[in-house]
């Protein structure tokens, strides 16, 4: 039988880079709703149904893809949160090309414009947010890094799950 819980694709990044995402995420994340390491969802629910399709495709994809040149270019506001902004032209075209291939399947927030980002905080007060913002654009400057591949996960209302993972060729 086939695993009907939504998945989740991210792109999995560099050491250096998650770690610190992670850093800030755990220090300005409310610890309540902090369940996941720091992330940048690709596509937020595609269909469980079509695992084994999805994970053909994807390791199809990242045999033949290198490593993905990413900026973190820096902060965003996200009202009630603040954001890593990401920059990367190979990015935008590797979700591109694989959001044409699922046009079938993408979810309304799928089909939606595409900012890559990483959230480090999140659902506080609006105060709270603009400060963060202002205290991370002026003490973390932009700074390069890499995605070293795709990770997908099951969703089932908390935590994800993993369900695979494809590294990028080296």
């Amino acid at each position: 039988m086939t695993d009907p819980a939504p998945l989740i694709l991210s792109l999995a990044l560099d050491p250096a880079s998650q770690i610190r995402l992670d850093q800030l995420r755990q220090a300005y994340f409310p610890p309540e709703r902090n369940h996941l390491p720091a992330h940048l969802t690709l596509f937020h629910a595609l269909p469980g149904t079509a695992l084994a399709e999805i994970g053909a495709a994807l390791s199809a994809l990242a045999a033949a893809t290198a490593p993905l040149p990413l900026r973190f270019s820096g902060w965003r506001g996200l009202g009630r949160g603040v954001a890593c902004a990401v920059e990367s032209p190979a990015l935008l075209a590797l979700r591109s090309g694989l959001a044409q291939d699922w046009q079938g399947w993408l979810t309304p927030q799928d089909r939606q414009g595409f900012r890559p980002h990483v959230t480090v905080q999140n659902k506080v007060e609006p105060e709270a947010a603009r400060a963060l913002l202002d205290d991370l654009q002026a003490r973390v400057p932009p700074w390069a890094g890499l995605g070293r591949g795709l990770l997908l996960w099951h969703y089932r209302g908390g935590p994800w799950e993993a369900a695979g993972e494809f590294p990028f060729a080296a």
